[in-house]
C-alpha cells in the first residue's frame, strides 16, 4: 500500500462568537486556508485533485456544497473539483483520512483535507431548524430511533453528564482542566508556539476596528478556579457549565496530502507520515465516549501501546471526554492537550479535525517527537482516530 504524507497544515486562530472573524462569509473563510496551503508548498494548483471539506451546519451561508464554494472563492482554478461531507465534530478529521485513503489506494496522488465552520453566521442547529421556513417537520430523529432507544431526542450536554457521573467526575475536577486548558493555550500563545500553523488574515477587535487576526481569540489568560465557578451548571443537578465545555468559534483549516510520487514531482518535504486512520461507533446515547474504544482499536491495528505515543490531542468538546480518555488508555496527562484545547482556543465543528492536526504536526516537529495521535468524540457516537509519524 502506498504511503501518505502531510505536506503542510494550517489553520486561522480562532474567532470567537460575533467576534473577530464573524465579517467572514463561511466560503471566503474557508478560502483563505487553502491558498495558504498552495502557497506555503508552492505546488501547482492545478496538480491538486480534489478538496474534501468538512462542515456541519451545511445551511445557509454553509449550504450549497461549502468545498465547492471555497475552492470556487479562492485562488486554485476552477478545474480543482471538491466535496462537502459531515460526520459531525469529526468532519475534517474524516477529511484528513478520506484524503489518506485515495492516497494510500493509488487513486489519487495530491489532495487537500479541510474544514470551515462560521458558528457565527451559521449557528449550531441552523440545519435542523431551517424547515420551519417551508413549515415542514424538522426533527432529524424519527421516532423510531427515539423508541429503540427510549429517548426523546439525542442531546451531547446529556452525553457529557453521563460521563462524568459514569467515571465519577467531580465539577472541581472538570473546572481544574479546563483552567489548565487556558493556561497551556496561553502560554503557547505568548512563546509563538502557533506560528507555523496560523494563517494570519484580516478580523475585527473588541472595537470593531479592521485588524490582522493572529491570536485564538477565547484564550482567558486569567482563568481561575473562581473565575469557573461563578458559571451556572447547564442541567439541574449536573456538572457541566460554559466553562468546562468548547467554545463557539469561527474558523477553517487545512492540511495538504501527498504521495510519494507527489513529493519528487512537486519537490516537496513531509513533515509526518499517516500511520493508521480509523473509524468506530458505539452508544449514540452517551454519544461522547467512543474516543476511548476508538483508540483501544486504532492501536491494536497499529501493533502500538499508549505508552509509544509521544503527544495526544483528543478534543475537548467537554472535559470529562479527555480526562476519560486519559483514565481509560492510562496516557500520560502532560502528553494530552499540550498547547490547550477546544474549552480555551475554541472548537469550530467542521473545521476542527484538520485544526487539530495542524497543532499535532507542528507541535511534534517542534519537540522533537515522533508519534501522534488525534481522536474526538462525534454525533452519534463515532469517533475517528488517527496516528501519524512526524518526519
Amino acid at each position: 500500500m502506498a504511503t501518505a504524507y502531510i505536506v503542510a497544515a494550517k489553520r486561522t486562530a480562532g474567532g470567537r462568537k460575533n467576534g473577530a472573524l464573524a465579517e467572514w462569509h463561511p466560503g471566503d473563510l474557508g478560502a483563505q486556508v487553502l491558498n495558504a496551503i498552495v502557497a506555503e508548498t508552492g505546488v501547482d494548483p492545478k496538480a491538486i485533485e480534489d478538496v474534501i471539506m468538512g462542515c456541519v451546519s451545511q445551511a445557509g451561508e454553509q449550504a450549497g456544497q461549502i468545498g465547492r464554494t471555497a475552492v470556487l472563492a479562492s485562488n486554485l482554478p476552477n478545474s480543482v473539483p471538491a466535496v462537502t461531507i459531515d460526520r459531525q465534530c469529526g468532519s475534517s478529521q474524516q477529511s484528513i483520512q478520506f484524503a489518506a485513503q485515495a492516497i494510500m489506494s493509488g487513486t489519487q496522488d495530491l489532495v487537500i483535507a479541510a474544514g470551515v465552520e462560521s458558528m457565527s453566521r451559521c449557528p449550531m442547529g441552523i440545519n435542523a431548524r431551517a424547515g420551519k421556513v417551508f413549515d415542514i417537520p424538522t426533527d432529524p430523529t424519527p421516532q423510531s430511533v427515539k423508541e429503540k432507544f427510549g429517548i426523546k431526542h439525542f442531546n451531547q450536554f446529556t452525553g457529557a453528564e453521563m460521563i462524568a457521573k459514569k467515571y465519577g467526575f467531580t465539577k472541581e475536577q472538570l473546572d481544574a482542566f479546563s483552567v489548565e486548558s487556558h493556561r497551556r493555550a496561553a502560554a503557547a500563545t505568548k512563546a509563538g508556539a502557533f506560528a507555523k500553523e496560523l494563517v494570519v488574515i484580516k478580523g475585527r477587535n473588541g472595537e470593531g476596528a479592521e485588524v490582522m487576526h493572529e491570536k485564538d481569540e477565547g484564550i482567558r489568560y486569567d482563568a481561575s478556579m473562581e473565575a469557573m465557578a461563578s458559571l451556572k451548571i447547564l442541567m439541574e443537578d449536573g456538572v457541566m457549565s460554559a466553562a468546562n465545555a468548547s467554545q463557539i468559534c469561527d474558523g477553517s483549516s487545512a492540511v495538504m496530502i501527498a504521495s510519494e510520487a507527489a513529493l519528487k514531482t512537486h519537490n516537496l518535504t513531509p513533515l509526518a507520515r499517516i500511520h493508521n486512520v480509523t473509524v468506530t461507533a458505539g452508544d449514540p446515547v452517551i454519544m461522547l465516549e467512543e474516543p476511548l474504544f476508538a483508540t483501544d482499536r486504532a492501536l491494536q491495528r497499529a501493533g502500538m501501546k499508549i505508552g509509544d505515543i509521544d503527544l495526544y490531542e483528543v478534543n475537548e468538546a467537554f472535559a470529562p471526554v479527555p480526562i476519560a480518555w486519559l483514565q481509560h488508555t492510562g496516557g500520560d496527562p502532560s502528553k494530552l492537550n499540550v498547547n490547550g484545547g477546544a474549552i480555551s482556543l475554541g472548537h469550530p465543528l467542521g473545521a476542527s479535525g484538520t485544526k487539530l492536526m495542524a497543532t499535532l504536526v507542528h507541535g511534534l516537529r517542534a519537540r522533537g517527537k515522533k508519534w501522534g495521535l488525534q481522536t474526538m468524540c462525534e454525533g452519534g457516537g463515532v469517533a475517528n482516530v488517527t496516528i501519524i509519524e512526524a518526519l
